[in-house]
């Protein structure tokens, strides 16, 4: 198994993305810390997959520094952290709030570097790897969603200045850009649709293989970017968006 031996963080791990990364890294040998703001339903997929859960608000520097800090305890070692946690709050650049605007930059950008800050010294020792989770919407413009758009496209540079202020220390780092991945942060945005079929069939067609993405078709990327068959990919960002960023959000796939 590519993973054997390896300790890996995940965070948002109770559920979606977060949870299948956390399920395909345990599949493939390694041991996995998961965090969440969730601590009972971490514990419940923690449980399932042999792994530790703590409870952890990204949000919050103390919370990152202490799951990080008692993980590394608990663990002996750190091998990979995957910053996954994240939060979508709607909104144009003019409707935007500006607690909404903080809420979602603190979650989805700080929360990605307060990961990445307290594992950094834990990684160069390990010589291991980070994997961020940015979007699809980095890349291609999605009205109405100027704050969450905002923070995935950040977090793509923030990886690339990572991967080259670490790269002399043996710690790679890149990220991921999925599509419309079927997770419960979508399907709340569903059920709170005017019309939730016709947006579903509108997110579809935006696709180029014309479906959603699974969350474990996510996880199977993150578990390549950290495995040594990706030994020499740092400061990428592997788009594993079903061709969305080639065909356009209003393009069809027919």
């Amino acid at each position: 198994m590519r993973l054997d031996d390896r300790v890996c963080l995940v965070t948002g791990a109770a559920a979606g993305i977060g949870e299948a990364i956390a399920t395909r890294l345990a599949t493939e040998g390694a041991t996995v810390g998961l965090a969440d703001r969730d601590l009972d339903k971490a514990t419940l997929v923690a449980d399932r997959i042999g792994g530790s859960a703590w409870r952890a608000d990204v949000s919050q520097s103390a919370d990152v520094a202490q799951f990080v800090g008692e993980a590394a305890e608990r663990f002996g070692r750190i091998d990979a952290i995957v910053n996954n946690a994240g939060i979508a709050v709607g909104g144009t650049v003019a409707d935007t709030t500006e607690d909404d605007w903080q809420r979602v930059l603190s979650t989805n950008l700080t929360g990605v570097w307060r990961g990445m800050k307290y594992a950094l010294p834990h990684l160069i020792q390990s010589k291991g790897c980070i994997v961020n989770l940015s979007s699809v919407q980095a890349l291609v413009g999605m009205p109405g969603w100027a704050a969450y758009a905002a923070t995935k496209g950040a977090i793509i540079a923030l990886t690339q200045q990572a991967a080259v202020e670490y790269g002399a220390d043996g710690v790679r780092v890149n990220c991921l850009a999925p599509g419309t991945i079927m997770t419960p942060m979508n399907e709340q945005i569903f059920a709170h649709a005017s019309d939730p079929d016709a947006l579903i069939a509108s997110w579809n067609a935006s696709h180029a293989l014309g479906r959603f993405g699974r969350p474990s078709e996510v996880a199977a990327a993150a578990a390549y970017l950290i495995s040594d068959d990706a030994s020499f990919v740092t400061g990428s960002c592997l788009r594993v968006d079903g061709g969305l960023s080639i065909l356009g959000p209003t393009g069809r796939a027919d």
